[in-house]
């Protein structure tokens, strides 16, 4: 699969600018154009082993994500295989298409499914 800046590298991580970081999300945004659709969590997980995607939506999962097959896809297979999946990022447009470090350190949670994180970003430059 190819996207806007060419071939998605196995190991990393794809992050989803939907120029969210420009404008206020509203509840209308929350539809279908905005989280990973189980197509494309498939194809992150089983050909490009990336340790995670991210996304400027509230949640990586794509509009009514409860009524998909699997329900929650983006949790479903990226979780399921143990990879991140990142959601409320800001100004991804900022980066680079390829080369920035990302860091994402989350908080000790005991039997915790999840937690908040600071996402950093480390560019060259």
């Amino acid at each position: 699969m190819v996207h806007r800046h060419g071939t998605i590298p196995e190991v990393g991580a794809d992050l989803i600018a939907t120029a969210g970081s420009r404008r206020t999300v509203t509840r209308r945004d929350r539809g279908p154009r905005l989280g990973c659709r189980s197509s494309f969590s498939e194809f992150l997980v089983e050909k490009r082993n990336v340790n995670g995607s991210g996304v400027e939506a509230i949640g990586t999962d794509a509009g009514q994500a409860y009524a998909f097959e699997p329900g929650f896809p983006a949790h479903h297979l990226m979780h399921g295989a143990k990879k991140l999946g990142l959601a409320s990022l800001t100004n991804l447009d900022q980066l680079p298409a390829a080369g920035a470090v990302l860091i994402t350190a989350p908080l000790k949670i005991e039997n915790g499914s999840g937690s908040p994180i600071r996402a950093l970003a480390l560019v060259a430059g």
